[in-house]
C-alpha cells in the first residue's frame, strides 16, 4: 500500500500516516469557527482567535496557518481530523509539540496586527479576484472594461477599493 505522507511505526509495528489526509484537512477547516461578515470557504479563525485565510497555507505571515495536532504526533497522536486544528504558523511553531496548551498563551504568540473589513477585502481581491461576504460582493475589472474596451458577462458589481 502506498501512501504520500511518511508513515511512521509504533512499537507495534503499525504504521501511522505523518500528515493530515485531504478529508481530515477539509474537516478541520470547517471545524474551526467562521469570522463573521466573511466567506466561510476563505476565512476561518484558528483555535487562538487568529483570522486567517485558506489560501495561505503553510507560510509565516499572519494570515497564514497550518494543520496542527492537537496531541502532537511525537506524542502518540493521530493524523485524524479528531486530532486537527488550525493555527496561524507562527502560532503553531510556537506550540510545536506541547499539549494542554490554553488559548491565552496560544494568542500570547499571535501576530499583534488586525486587520481591518476593509484590508481583508483588498487582500481577498489580491489573492481571490473578488470579494464575497454579505452585503459586499464583488470582482476585480479588467482594463478593458475600465476604459469601455470590454463589456463582461458577469453582471456582479466590480470592487470599489483604494
Amino acid at each position: 500500500m502506498s501512501s504520500s505522507s511518511p508513515q511512521r511505526s509504533r512499537g507495534d509495528g503499525e504504521k501511522r500516516p505523518r500528515f493530515f489526509d485531504s478529508n481530515a484537512k477539509a474537516i478541520c477547516w470547517g471545524k474551526a469557527d467562521t469570522v463573521p461578515g466573511r466567506h466561510p470557504e476563505r476565512w476561518r479563525k484558528d483555535a487562538a482567535g487568529n483570522v486567517v485565510c485558506k489560501r495561505f497555507f503553510n507560510c509565516i505571515g499572519c494570515l497564514c496557518y497550518e494543520y496542527d495536532h492537537i496531541i502532537p504526533f511525537s506524542k502518540g497522536g493521530e493524523s485524524t481530523a479528531d486530532n486537527c486544528q488550525i493555527l496561524q504558523s507562527r502560532v503553531n511553531r510556537f506550540k510545536s509539540d506541547k499539549y494542554n496548551i490554553d488559548s491565552e498563551q496560544l494568542k500570547d504568540y499571535s501576530c499583534e496586527v488586525n486587520f481591518t473589513d476593509k484590508e481583508l477585502d483588498i487582500i481577498e481581491m489580491a489573492v481571490y479576484g473578488d470579494v464575497k461576504r454579505p452585503g459586499n460582493q464583488c470582482r476585480c475589472r479588467t482594463i478593458a472594461e475600465k476604459l469601455g474596451k470590454f463589456k463582461p458577462k458577469d453582471d456582479t458589481d466590480a470592487c470599489k477599493l483604494p
